[in-house]
């Protein structure tokens, strides 16, 4: 769908070009678990399948998961990764409490984006949780097609760096902000990758509780990758509940405003505004004041304009339900979505195995192609301050522990050094 003469600039476009919306709140991997494969082909129709059998097989792949990443890991605030191991070339993002940097290990070639954050703004903040956080989901054994994976976290005297998997495909809001919105099987097949990802870290009892274009990347073959788990909340079960209010407002839950205890299914619904915005080019109750939008999100009908099918409109009603209890995800999780009509063109083997064409592909000319990051970030020179010089005993009582190394890459090191 396009969007209408009537409305000539786009949501996401006002948001690349209007910095207020953005101060409102603050490739490939393999090896993905068999048992998880078995688990999603096992999962065609909810209406056939004993709920209770469906919770124990989630229980199971969280303890193989939890299992492998406590035999795997390589841990150690010794680690010998430093920053001078890496040469930084581009900024590509940047953040409240740091940037983000295109870098190049010396030695071992690849390319990574590097999260760089100051530790003294994160704890001048009482941030210190969030981010402790973010490093222990990305350490879940999240070998998974659809989220961005961990490689290596060190820390200098004032600064933690995440080394993480350089997704060159470009941010689906820098996508929606040159065309406006997607052709609906675009949308599908965006929407069921998201989907599976989400699913996935619910199976491990993770919310992930951020779900906007900014958050969710287009790798170099066009698949879909989450990325930023500052926001995600570990231990939540079928059935927990959290109280935490945090989120982006065109995204949140109505249970969230209204300080509500809420559950998983909030992702479900933040799902729904991604869809919709993908479809329509707008999130489903956006207004430019606030508290206008946030009135919306509460109380606002859903208004489904022409364009979408009826298995879109259908779909978009059942993630947008206010009535958590009725709301499409509830009761079976990714399951229920699994079976709706909108992802009957599915197959959801294919796509979990990545065989599936994406019906975009970004035209990147090499690993390290930045074309489809925004220029406001790589026209900025790399800050010297990612270049401080490791020392011994660098770990603060704050951020303890948070040192890692992938092992095999552990094991690559060691080969090159």
């Amino acid at each position: 769908m396009t969007v209408t003469r009537e409305r000539p600039m786009t949501y996401s476009k006002m948001r690349g070009l209007v910095s207020f919306f953005s101060a409102l709140l603050k490739g490939k991997k393999v090896g993905f678990s068999e048992f998880l494969h078995k688990f999603v082909s096992a999962q065609h129709l909810c209406q056939h399948l004993d709920p209770q059998k469906i919770l124990q097989r989630q229980s199971k792949l969280r303890r193989e998961t939890e299992e492998k990443g406590t035999v795997s890991s390589v841990n150690t605030e010794t680690s010998q990764m430093k920053p001078s191991d890496f040469d930084y070339l581009k900024m590509i993002g940047k953040g409240s409490f740091g940037k983000v940097l295109l870098a190049r290990h010396r030695k071992q070639g690849g390319y990574y984006a590097v999260k760089v954050l100051q530790k003294q703004m994160i704890v001048k903040r009482k941030e210190q949780k969030h981010v402790m956080v973010e490093r222990s989901v990305l350490l879940k054994g999240l070998q998974h097609p659809f989220l961005v994976g961990l490689h290596f976290s060190f820390q200098t005297p004032n600064m933690l760096y995440f080394v993480l998997d350089y997704v060159n495909g470009g941010e689906l809001f820098y996508h929606l902000q040159r065309e406006g919105s997607f052709p609906e099987p675009r949308a599908t097949f965006y929407a069921a990758e998201m989907a599976m990802a989400l699913g996935y870290l619910h199976s491990l009892d993770i919310v992930y509780r951020d779900l906007k274009p900014e958050n969710i990347l287009l790798d170099s073959e066009g698949h879909v990758m989450l990325t930023d788990f500052g926001l995600c909340k570990e231990g939540v079960a079928k059935g927990g509940i959290m109280h935490t209010f945090c989120g982006t407002p065109e995204y949140l839950a109505p249970e969230v405003l209204q300080g509500h205890p809420y559950s998983p299914v909030v992702d479900w619904w933040s799902l729904g505004t991604v869809l919709f915005e993908m479809l329509y080019g707008m999130p489903p109750f956006y207004s430019h004041a606030k508290a206008e939008m946030f009135e919306n999100i509460l109380r606002a009908p859903l208004q489904l304009r022409s364009g979408a099918s009826p298995a879109a409109r259908s779909l978009l009603e059942g993630l947008l339900e206010r009535d958590v209890s009725k709301r499409l995800g509830k009761g079976c999780d990714v399951v229920e979505l699994q079976e709706h009509p909108f992802f009957a063109s599915i197959n959801w083997d294919d796509l979990l195995a990545r065989k599936v064409r994406p019906p975009f592909i970004p035209k990147v000319t090499s690993p390290c192609d930045v074309s489809y990051i925004d220029p406001e970030f790589t026209i900025q020179p790399v800050p010297a301050s990612v270049n401080e010089r490791c020392q011994t005993g660098v770990a603060s009582e704050a951020f303890l522990g948070f040192s890692f190394m992938n092992p095999v890459e552990y094991v690559a090191a060691e080969l090159v050094s």
